[in-house]
């Protein structure tokens, strides 16, 4: 059996719409993040980190944002899609570790819900002798440093490991 280490990354500046989904999570009275799609980045992050260590292209690259089928659409759908994807390449999930920089809104009262969702849309990817799927999410400030610090966006950080192939 082998394993594969995955890294994801993604960011966002805050738009001017709201409400902020994050993890699937809908924060009301803050902007959504600016992007073709719903903008959550923890979905984005999340699904390059599981693309790469079983050789699929991007995330962009599979829901370019040229491509206006993708425009609002519900990333944790299509986070469920990567997940199909992958496991069809004969991989599945053993954790999930996704760090969030943010210095607005306050995350740590949504990080288990985010979990939940990420766990729900990545079930597919559950080992096949049904272990579960270990999933963290933690939310980081940006200390007043840099356009995170600023509170002019968030970026998130994703690491997964494979096992199969």
């Amino acid at each position: 059996m082998k394993s594969r280490v995955g890294f994801g990354f993604d960011v966002h500046a805050f738009g001017t719409e709201t409400p902020l989904v994050l993890g699937g999570v809908t924060i009301e009275g803050v902007p959504k993040l600016a992007g073709h799609s719903d903008g959550d980045a923890v979905a984005h992050a999340t699904a390059d980190a599981l693309l790469g260590p079983a050789g699929l292209p991007d995330l962009g690259t599979l829901f370019p944002a040229s491509d206006e089928r993708y425009r609002d659409a519900d990333s944790m759908e299509l986070l469920a899609e990567v997940a199909q994807r992958v496991a069809r390449h004969g991989w599945w999930l053993e954790n999930v570790d996704v760090v969030i920089a943010a210095e607005t809104p306050r995350l740590a009262p949504h990080v288990e819900a985010m979990a939940a969702n990420l766990g729900s849309a990545l079930a597919r990817l559950r080992e096949p002798m049904g272990h579960g799927i270990g999933v963290s999410v933690r939310p980081k400030h940006g200390e007043g440093l840099g356009a995170i610090g600023r509170a002019e966006g968030i970026a998130v950080w994703a690491v997964a490991l494979l096992s199969g192939g």
